[in-house]
């Protein structure tokens, strides 16, 4: 997700308003959504996390029981730090009616932000997912269900909007509130029929909220039918899971040679797609001795493991610094300044090893560069890397072109790979 993109997960409940606060006027729901979280209410439910030791409230989230079984349907992020943590956490429901039990991890895809839990009680039967599921029209009526803020159960009608076609996976628009506290419970039609789960919600728009289409439920429910018992330990198969994406995602990257945009006397690589978008910017009105131009494209969707770490991530950035009013010396500090490699550091955290960098001058076929290319290890995924790439041309004095790559999640070849892809795309026509 994006820093747009917000996870509709719980914070700790806002406090209550004052007797003075007016009360705004509110829409009553309709006679359908009124049905509907009547015939449904007995299967929703409330997901909590908690910490083993003190037993207290670390998040929460929502889940809905599937048919008359005691298998619930959410999502990852929900249950995110019992699948990572199991130690540390543990899993709680509570329905509609208080009633609450322990929660039991059973499979997870992170991929698509869902996860199977088993309970012990059993649904009423109202949420089914049928072998053929029914098909969406644009405009229909939506109904989303869950438990915002921690207030309480509750239900939201908005529409289908179609597909999103820039995440990397397939997601649907929901023209409606989901609140947070709402994910992982589901979102049906008229019928009652479920067409997605709950995942999230922009932070800049408004009514513009997300939801992992049920089929990806369907498939991981058929996963939970066929094992034997669920994983003692969930962190090899969620890094399973990741390297599973970057390979598609690598390759699609690199399925065609970059894009070549100019910038200055040079040319720089990007990549435009439904997944990548890039914007441009310049300062040339600022009053500074000095003008920059700049080219970024960002990846706009990202795949969430914890609340600290986001991965599964392309991004890549051009600024051409140039000056007419400073002299060399002045404008080789500002250069150095600006190389964003000097504060990449060797900091260790706890989802990733320091960085382990080295620095080499090297030339494309038409171009001398500065070349630092940074590495970290993930600590509990075996197998994946982040890379940052990052390049400062050494043709001219008082000129300077600096690039960057960031590509996080990925094996060691495919770093290397992107990175040397991105090196030899670099290039520079004739001097102006």
């Amino acid at each position: 997700m994006t820093n747009a993109l917000a996870a509709a997960q719980t914070t700790p409940p806002a406090s209550a308003a004052s007797e003075g606060d007016a009360s705004p006027v509110r829409q009553p729901p309709s006679s359908a959504a009124q049905k509907l979280y009547s015939s449904a209410k007995a299967d929703l439910l409330q997901i909590r996390m908690l910490l083993k030791n003190a037993r207290s409230q670390s998040s929460v989230g929502s889940g809905f029981l599937i048919g008359t079984s005691n298998l619930v349907l959410t999502n990852y992020h929900v249950v995110s730090q019992m699948a990572l943590d199991p130690d540390v956490y543990a899993g709680e429901y509570i329905d509609t009616e208080g009633k609450r039990g322990p929660v039991e991890l059973l499979a997870v895809d992170v991929l698509h932000d869902l996860a199977v839990v088993r309970i012990n009680r059993n649904g009423s039967g109202f949420f089914t997912i049928p072998d053929t599921l029914a098909p969406l029209t644009q405009g229909q009526y939506l109904y989303s269900l869950g438990n915002p803020l921690d207030l309480g159960f509750a239900i939201s009608e908005g529409s289908y909007n179609g597909v999103i076609t820039r995440s990397f996976y397939d997601q649907l628009m929901f023209t409606g509130p989901i609140n947070s506290g709402m994910s992982g419970g589901p979102s049906v039609n008229v019928d009652g029929a479920v067409a997605g789960v709950n995942v999230s919600k922009r932070l800049d728009g408004e009514l513009v909220s997300f939801l992992v289409p049920i089929k990806y439920g369907q498939e991981l429910l058929k996963k939970v039918a066929q094992q034997s018992k669920p994983p003692k330990d969930f962190n090899p198969l969620i890094g399973e899971q990741l390297l599973e994406h970057q390979r598609g995602m690598i390759e699609r990257l690199l399925d065609a040679p970059f894009t070549q945009k100019n910038l200055g006397p040079y040319q720089v690589p990007v990549r435009e797609s439904d997944q990548v978008r890039c914007w441009g910017h310049s300062n040339v009105k600022d009053e500074v001795g000095f003008t920059v131009d700049s080219i970024n494209c960002k990846m706009e969707s990202a795949i969430f493991i914890s609340d600290s770490q986001q991965t599964g991530h392309v991004s890549m950035g051009h600024q051409y610094l140039t000056t007419k009013t400073l002299d060399t010396l002045r404008f080789s500090v500002l250069a150095s300044r600006m190389f964003k490699a000097n504060n990449m550091g060797y900091r260790k955290d706890s989802q990733q090893t320091g960085a382990s960098c080295t620095e080499q001058f090297v030339t494309t076929k038409t171009l001398p560069l500065r070349a630092v290319l940074c590495i970290r290890a993930y600590r509990k995924f075996v197998g994946l890397y982040s890379f940052s790439l990052f390049t400062a041309s050494t043709d001219e004095a008082k000129a300077s072109l600096q690039s960057r790559l960031d590509v996080t999640g990925v094996s060691y070849e495919n770093g290397m790979k992107t990175s040397r892809s991105f090196l030899d795309a670099m290039s520079r026509g004739s001097k102006k």
